[in-house]
Formats: structure tokens, sequence, C-alpha cells
């Protein structure tokens, strides 16, 4: 059994209760919710959270919500890692320690069934613990510089100052979107960051954070923009 598992604190600061505010005429969770759920390689849809209401949500859109979370995982300390920890011993102890669980998180509204399914065939292909979704820089980090207090500029890599941006390697991140793991991995918390890890890419258009004001007007506008490429 294949379980995803949403996880989903109450207490955002940014962006006060962005796991169920509206976006697209739907909970933002939703869209995380559904596109796991339309996936035929998911069987399980579990959402992590402390908050009543969100649990409400969630269970009206289509996702369970078994247990309660701690308190303490639901501080702005708990890491990602912490929370599926917590949720990675439970499905143990009810019978379910081996299949692999899909960390997918809740304000993701452009993550895709497809994504999913693609990323857990590549994760059965290799032996890493973790593959997760990402996506390239829009621009050549080597070409990145810092501003210091007087408002100068200094480049982080001055080597490369004339290099032709062709000529210097790409360079991913994190699309925060989900995480398929193994259940050993998620128990151990062992890092998802690093060699024993492989990238699913995604393409930059279809990536947004969603941690600012900001950040979530700029996913609203690129909603709409897909939404009609879709009718068109």
């Amino acid at each position: 059994m294949t379980t995803a598992v949403i996880p989903a604190r109450g207490g955002s600061k940014r962006i006060l209760r962005k796991n169920v505010r509206e976006f697209g005429g739907k909970p933002m969770i939703a869209w995380s919710i559904e596109a796991a759920a339309r996936s035929p390689h998911i069987t399980r849809v579990i959402v992590s959270t402390e908050d009543a209401e969100i649990a409400e949500v969630a269970r009206a859109c289509g996702a369970e919500t078994p247990f309660i979370r701690p308190a303490k995982l639901a501080d702005d300390f708990a890491t990602t890692s912490d929370v599926m920890q917590h949720a990675a011993n439970w499905l143990s102890d009810q019978g379910e320690a081996d299949a692999p669980v899909c960390c997918i998180y809740a304000t993701a509204p452009f993550v895709r069934e497809e994504d999913l399914d693609g990323a857990l065939k590549a994760f059965a292909d290799t032996e890493a613990d973790y593959v997760f979704s990402a996506t390239s820089f829009p621009f050549p980090i080597q070409r990145a510089f810092r501003i210091d207090n007087n408002g100068r500029v200094e480049m982080f890599y001055p080597e490369h100052l004339t290099t032709r941006s062709q000529d210097l390697e790409a360079a991913y991140h994190d699309a925060g979107q989900f995480y398929w793991g193994s259940a050993a991995a998620w128990r151990e918390k062992r890092p998802i960051f690093s060699k024993r890890s492989t990238a699913f890419l995604l393409p930059p258009y279809r990536v947004q954070d969603m941690d600012t004001p900001e950040d979530w007007e700029r996913a609203e506008w690129m909603f709409k923009q897909m939404q009609g490429m879709c009718v068109s």
C-alpha cells in the first residue's frame, strides 16, 4: 500500500491559514489531495495536521486524518523530516512498514499526478533514498553577487566574470512539491539533499514557492495563465 502524506499545520505566519485559503476556487490543500487521489499508484492520502479546521477541510476533499500531529511537531521549528518521521512511524505501527511514502506539500497547486507517477517510477528504478521534485535556476548561479552594507556589489564567483553563459554548469533547486522516500529513510530522517537522492525535473513555469504574499500573487497569475492555455 503506497501512501501520500500531506503535512499541513495551522500556524503559518507570513500567509495566514494558507493551507485552507481559497486558491483557484478551492482550498489550497485540495490541489495536493486531488492530485494524489488521481494517481493510480497512491492508494492512501493522509493529511498530517494538529489543526481541527484543516483536518475537516482535508476530509471534505477526500483525504484521511487518522491521527493528530503532536503540538511539538507543529511549531515554527519542526521540519518536514520531523513530521514525516512521525507519519512513517505511525504507518509502521499500522503494519505498513515497507512501502514507499510520498510527502506532498499542502501548498503545491501545480503538482500533477503524472509527475508523482513518473517520480515513483524513477524511485523504483533506483536504489536512492529519495526522488524529489526539482527545477533549474532561471539564471546562472555563477553570476550571483552580494551587496554589502555600503551598497557595493561583489561576485560570489569572480572567476566567472567573463565566462560565457553556455559554458557554465547548470544548477537546480528544490521545487517544493513532493518527495518520494523509502519508509526506512523517513523513519531514520536520512537527509534528502545528498548523493543518495535523485531529482525529478519539472519545467520552471510550473514551480512557485508559497511563502510570502508576493509568492501567492505570482502563483495566482501563473494559475490563470495555465488555465487559459488549457482552454485554448
